[in-house]
């Protein structure tokens, strides 16, 4: 059996008379993406923060590498490896790619800030920043500013900085939003090799990309989880046709 990398058990999350998260148990194993679906407004994001760090939850328990990491701040939980890829951009726009990539590999690193024109001539930074570029395919890009990517690029970034800080697992945050075609296609192959590295936590409204990447589907509505399962479970689950009102799945 894999590992559980991480276990929710319970979370619950309230905004005055609102459940955003109600009662919420799943697990992340090793090797695996799990994807967290539901409709607007279903609490998606809201627990995604709860797990990064960003909102303290109000009762239940996260459990990351074996550890409770409920009281621990953004930062730490990034420090122990609990990587996130934003739905907005994150990203430093003046700076290069290379750059962007180099500040994660220094925090990774916990060095303290140095002058500009020593740290881009450090091979301690340069190198391994270089080489999360190559993993996802941005190394012909590197000395380009983040404003001037497209915004398929921007997203490989994005993933190239979080894998610079050498996460034990990934929370994705809609990473198809505003990609086509051809750039969710591109993205799909990344996630799917990702998932050797660390397993992913994938929230994601593309039905065509949770489908094909997903080895597990947990679907949220009103904050609860009214199913889990494989793929072919979700897609022939009833009650979750229902939550959808003929969306497609």
């Amino acid at each position: 059996m894999a590992e559980t990398i991480l276990a929710i058990r319970n979370l619950r999350k309230s905004f005055g008379a609102l459940k955003a998260t109600d009662n919420v148990s799943l697990d992340l194993c090793a090797g695996e993406i799990h994807a967290l679906i539901g409709p607007n407004g279903a609490g998606k994001t809201t627990l995604i923060h709860q797990i990064a760090g960003a909102v303290k939850q109000d009762g239940g328990t996260i459990e990351f590498l074996g550890q409770d990491v409920g009281r621990l701040g953004v930062a730490e939980r990034a420090r122990r490896g609990l990587g996130r890829s934003f739905q907005v951009s994150s990203l430093a726009p003046e700076f290069s790619a290379l750059r962007n990539v180099m500040l994660a590999v220094q925090s990774q690193q916990g060095s303290s800030l140095r002058v500009f024109r020593p740290v881009m001539r450090d091979p301690s930074l340069t190198e391994p920043a270089l080489k999360m570029l190559e993993r996802v395919g941005l190394a012909g890009r590197a000395h380009v500013t983040a404003a001037e990517l497209s915004h398929g690029e921007r997203r490989r970034l994005e993933i190239a900085i979080t894998l610079a800080l050498r996460p034990r697992a990934f929370l994705f945050d809609e990473p198809m939003a505003g990609l086509g075609p051809e750039g969710s296609k591109s993205l799909i192959g990344l996630l799917n090799d990702l998932r050797q590295e660390a397993p992913i936590l994938l929230v994601e409204h593309d039905m065509d990309a949770v489908f094909a990447l997903a080895d597990r589907v947990s679907v949220l509505v009103y904050g609860r989880v009214i199913a889990n399962g494989s793929v072919s479970e979700i897609r022939s689950n009833a009650d979750v046709r229902r939550a959808y009102f003929g969306e497609h799945l």
